[in-house]
């Protein structure tokens, strides 16, 4: 079982404090899955983009934040590792933070631009 990341990476697309546009369109439409019913809810964790050994602190905050960790059905299944609690802003949802992302997925402005320089130069497995 992997760990949950203790806070969310610099480019999570759940911070509220990330420019639109930094991660593919598709990226972010993954983000969505996970505010279905229970049962309806892909069965993969969703690993940090940047540290992908580790669970994603925004996804286990965000979507687990009404107060019943057993919402999101692939934390349930590996085990439920303890969840963090929030260190900066996120969404309240995994809806809401696809519709941010994607508003400027197709044409992304200079700091999201930076932002995404940064991640590959740190991460250049990120490069497709």
């Amino acid at each position: 079982m992997s760990e949950i990341r203790s806070a969310p990476c610099s480019a999570c697309p759940y911070r509220i404090d990330v420019p639109s546009g930094v991660w593919d369109w598709s990226e972010y439409e993954k983000l969505r899955l996970y505010d279905a019913p229970t049962g309806r809810q892909p069965l993969a964790v969703f690993a940090c983009h940047a540290t992908p050994e580790h669970l994603c602190n925004g996804w286990a905050v965000v979507h687990t934040s009404r107060g019943n960790e057993f919402d999101l059905l692939a934390l349930r299944l590996a085990g439920c590792p303890p969840i963090p609690e929030p260190t900066v802003p996120m969404f309240a949802s995994g809806n809401d933070a696809a519709d941010w992302g994607q508003q400027d997925a197709d044409e992304p402005n200079d700091e999201a631009v930076e932002v995404m320089e940064r991640l590959l130069r740190k991460f250049p497995r990120l490069q497709s």
